[in-house]
This record gives structure tokens, C-alpha cells and sequence, in this order.
């Protein structure tokens, strides 16, 4: 029996405040820079200045709303238990919440609509790949299999890419860190793959990391 599955799982309200925290963390960057470009309209008369400030304020806006709305479905209900999610809406969550920054996204999804869970356990996975990635790179999310019984891989290709932070250590049960606003996803991600009865996987493929989540 491995170290995970002998520790105490926290409780589901210690689980909701550790998401409560990480999506806290993961937007309150783009909010304080919303204020301060609003600080700036309100107090410098430069029209340089001023249509600096809009500009920021309309990008951090876009980039809060995308993380917003990709924390709604891979961390919330986004529906009824057992509910279907369209993958078109899944990619196109996706995509604003890699943006277009050093991160791209390439997707060969299946068409049609999935489980909730298992597409949370998709969008978990993206947002755990960002961090095999350090430098930037390009994921690519291949999927296979049916609609009922998917295969995910997700290829990471990037300078400098490595194994995503923290997941190994669950999926392996050793050297398990605590839990926090900072291992909660790739906690996350690993029970949500328990949940939906499929095993995941961490590769070296060449310079490249491949994550897998297999049924």
C-alpha cells in the first residue's frame, strides 16, 4: 500500500478552502493589476499614460475572465453529477486559459459531448502541463478511444521541459508534499483520475514530457 493511499485525505471542507485558495491565488494578480491601471486613469492626466492604463486593464480584464471561467469548470459543478460537457466548449476554455502567452495549445479532441468528470480531469491535466513547461512550449492535447471510454495524452514540447510539478510525487506515493494553494491541482487532478477510473501516467518522450490519463 502506497503513502497516499495509507494518508488521511483531507475533508471537503479543508478541499474547498485549498481550491478557494488556489483560484484566489490564480487571479488576484490580473484584479490588483485592473486596480492599479485604474489608479493611473483616475490620477495622471498624460493621454500616453492613460492609453497605457486601458490597454492593461483590458488584457488582465481578459485574462481573469478566462481564468474564471476555466476554474468554473475544471474546479466547480459546471452542471448537475453525471452532467455531459460539450469538448468544443472544453477547447475553447482551454484556449483562453493558456492565452497567448509563451504557452500554445494544438488540439485533436474528439468531437461530441463527455462526462463531467472526465473533462474535468482534461482541463486539470492542461493546467498541470503549464508547469512542465517552465519556458514556455507547445501542449498538445491528443485524445482517443470513445466518448465514453477516452484516452488522454497530453504532449509537452518546450525548452527546458521537465515532469509537472508535484504529480509524479501523488501518483507514486513517495515523497508526497503537504497540501496546498500550491499542490492542490496536482492533488486534484490525481483524485479526479481515481474518480473516473483512469491511471495516470508521467513519460519522458526525448526532450519532450507526455502525461497520460488512460481508462
Amino acid at each position: 500500500m502506497t503513502e497516499v493511499s495509507q494518508r488521511v485525505h483531507p475533508t471537503d471542507l479543508e478541499l474547498a478552502a485549498l481550491i478557494s485558495s488556489k483560484i484566489c491565488h490564480d487571479v488576484i494578480g490580473p484584479v490588483g493589476a485592473i486596480y492599479n491601471g485604474l489608479e493611473i486613469l483616475s490620477e495622471d492626466d498624460d493621454a500616453e499614460a492613460k492609453n497605457y492604463a486601458m490597454s492593461v486593464i483590458r488584457n488582465v480584464t481578459e485574462q481573469a475572465s478566462a481564468r474564471l471561467q476555466f476554474a468554473r469548470f475544471a474546479f466547480g459543478a459546471a452542471g448537475s453529477a453525471g452532467s455531459l460537457i460539450d469538448l468544443g466548449t472544453a477547447e475553447q476554455i482551454s484556449r483562453g486559459f493558456i492565452g497567448q502567452g509563451k504557452h500554445k495549445l494544438a488540439w485533436q479532441g474528439l468531437p461530441g459531448h463527455m462526462t463531467k468528470d472526465k473533462v474535468k480531469l482534461l482541463l486539470n491535466l492542461i493546467a498541470v502541463a503549464v508547469t512542465a513547461l517552465p519556458r514556455g512550449g507547445d501542449i498538445e492535447v491528443l485524445m482517443s478511444g470513445t466518448l465514453e471510454a477516452p484516452n488522454f495524452v497530453l504532449r509537452c514540447r518546450g525548452t527546458g521541459a521537465r515532469a509537472p510539478q508535484h504529480l509524479g510525487e501523488f501518483i507514486s506515493g513517495e515523497g508526497v508534499p503537504p497540501l496546498d494553494a500550491m499542490t492542490i491541482q496536482a492533488y486534484y487532478t490525481w483524485r479526479l483520475a481515481q474518480s473516473a477510473g483512469m491511471s495516470l501516467a508521467i513519460v519522458k518522450d526525448g526532450a519532450d514530457i507526455l502525461l497520460s490519463a488512460l481508462g
